[in-house]
């Protein structure tokens, strides 16, 4: 077992039981999946753009990612419909933890001048998105092979009704939030 689902099962959830008075224990929030998305704005003009963000993605989560495309045309981003525009992963149960894990422990503190992350990223029903600036945090990158230095959205996906419920769910495993 997983030491993150070990720690959500041993401490997280009794500590939220009390935190906020839970009658069940199925209303306690617990995260239901993470998804990793990469956008590749260049992939429309270069298809060796979104071959190196799959790449990427697929050594980040161990999983092999989707290919999104433009639902509408946009004139202004010389976008069509049916173009390729980035990639994404959802996770969920082992890998999720195990990537949450990696995350917290080992990407967060290689970020140059951290000072936590963003406490109001919360969506108001309990999801919090978390935008990293470059993939070379993860140790899996290796930097003489990265064609373009470029970010990814996580999204935490969770069962929290409210962002303070929410938030005492992600800071139990321990992101490190911004006092």
């Amino acid at each position: 077992m997983n030491s993150l689902k070990e720690l959500y099962e041993k401490e997280i959830k009794s500590n939220l039981m009390k935190q906020f008075n839970y009658e069940s224990v199925m209303q306690i929030p617990k995260l239901e999946k993470l998804v990793i998305n990469i956008g590749v704005g260049e992939a429309a003009h270069d298809s060796k753009y979104i071959e190196a963000a799959v790449k990427d993605l697929e050594l980040i989560t161990g999983q092999k990612p989707v290919v999104t495309k433009a639902r509408n045309s946009i004139a202004g981003f010389k976008l069509r419909e049916g173009n390729i525009i980035g990639t994404k992963v959802t996770l969920r149960g082992e890998r999720m933890y195990i990537f949450l894990e990696k995350l917290i422990k080992i990407a967060i503190p290689r970020v140059r001048d951290f000072r936590g992350i963003n406490p109001k990223a919360f969506d108001g029903t309990g999801n919090y998105t978390l935008g990293i600036k470059e993939q070379l945090i993860f140790p899996e990158i290796e930097y003489d092979n990265v064609l373009k230095i470029r970010g990814m959205d996580i999204v935490f996906v969770t069962t929290a009704k409210t962002n303070e419920e929410a938030h005492a769910l992600l800071a139990g495993f321990g992101l490190p939030f911004r006092k």
